[in-house]
C-alpha cells in the first residue's frame, strides 16, 4: 500500500483535475469568473461553436471574410474579459512557431513575382497564402482562448463525453493534461541529478548517450507511475470515468449565446460568399 500512496488521489478524481485545471489556468492568467455571462454558457455549446467556427474560417479565403472572423475572434476576447498580457503570449507563441513558413511561402510558391529579395522573387500568391495562414491561425486560436480558456479542463472533458466522443479519448486527454506537468517535473530532477554529478551538455557521443540513457530512464519511471496510478484509482473504486457535479442543463443564455453564434456566423459567412 506504500506504493499505492505516493500518488495521492482521492475518491473524488474529478476535484483533483478541476483544481488543478484551474491552477493552470490562473498560470495563464485565464480565470473562471463566473460574472462574465461567456463564463456560465454551457460547456457544450462552448467546445461546438469553437469547433464551428473553426471549420469555417479554415474554409474562407476571401480577405474581408478572414479580417472579420479576425474581428469576431477579437470580440470574444473581449467580451470573456481575457487578459491581454497571457492572449499575446499565445499569439507570440503560435506566429512564432509559424514564421519561418510563412516567411518562405512568398519565395516558394508560384506566382507572379511581386518583389525580390537578395535575387529571390516573392510571389503575391504566396504573400496572399501566408496572409491567410496569419489570419486563419490568430482567429481560431483568440476563439479558442475566449470560449474554452476559462473553463476548467474537467469541464471540457465531461462535456466532449457528452457530445458521444469515444470515453477513451476523453480519458485520455485529462490523464494527459493532469500528468505531463508531473512528468516535467520528473525530468528536471533527473537533469539536476545529472548536473550534481557533473554533467554538461556538448556535441559528442557521450552527450548523446547520456541523453538517451535520461530519456529511458523518464520512459521508464513513467510507465511505473502510471501503473501506481492506475491500482490507485481501482482501490478507490474508479469505473472508467470520472465523475462530475454539473448537469450541464441548457438555459436561456445559452439560448441566447447561440442565436449571436448563428448570427455572427452568417455574417462572416456572407462576406465570403459576396
Amino acid at each position: 500500500m506504500g506504493a499505492l500512496t505516493q500518488d495521492k488521489i482521492p475518491s473524488g478524481v474529478a476535484h483533483v483535475h478541476a483544481d488543478e485545471g484551474g491552477d493552470i489556468l490562473r498560470a495563464h492568467g485565464i480565470g473562471d469568473d463566473q460574472n462574465v455571462a461567456l463564463h456560465r454558457v454551457d460547456p457544450r455549446l462552448r467546445v461546438i461553436t469553437c469547433f464551428g467556427f473553426a471549420l469555417l474560417v479554415v474554409s474562407m479565403s476571401r480577405p474581408m471574410a478572414l479580417i472579420a472572423a479576425l474581428a469576431v475572434a477579437v470580440a470574444a476576447i473581449a467580451a470573456a474579459r481575457v487578459e491581454l498580457r497571457p492572449a499575446w503570449r499565445a499569439m507570440a507563441a503560435l506566429d512564432g512557431s509559424m514564421i519561418l513558413v510563412i516567411a518562405l511561402l512568398p519565395f516558394t510558391m508560384p506566382g507572379e513575382p511581386l518583389v525580390s529579395v537578395f535575387g529571390y522573387p516573392a510571389s503575391s500568391e504566396g504573400l496572399w497564402r501566408a496572409a491567410q495562414i496569419t489570419l486563419k491561425s490568430n482567429a481560431v486560436v483568440l476563439m479558442t482562448l475566449a470560449l474554452l480558456g476559462s473553463t476548467e479542463l474537467v469541464d471540457i472533458g465531461h462535456a466532449l463525453e457528452k457530445l458521444r466522443v469515444p470515453a477513451k479519448l476523453v480519458q485520455l486527454l485529462l490523464m494527459t493534461v493532469r500528468y505531463i506537468d508531473v512528468l516535467g517535473r520528473e525530468y528536471r530532477r533527473l537533469r539536476v541529478a545529472m548536473t550534481v554529478r557533473g554533467f554538461q551538455m556538448r556535441c559528442n557521443v557521450h552527450t548523446w548517450r547520456a541523453m538517451g540513457y535520461l530519456f529511458g530512464m523518464l520512459f521508464v519511471r513513467s510507465l511505473e507511475r502510471a501503473e501506481r496510478i492506475s491500482a490507485a484509482m481501482r482501490c478507490r473504486g474508479f469505473t472508467g470515468r470520472f465523475p462530475t457535479l454539473s448537469d450541464m442543463a441548457l438555459a436561456r443564455r445559452d439560448a441566447v449565446f447561440a442565436v449571436i453564434a448563428v448570427l455572427a456566423a452568417l455574417a462572416v459567412g456572407s462576406l465570403e460568399l459576396a
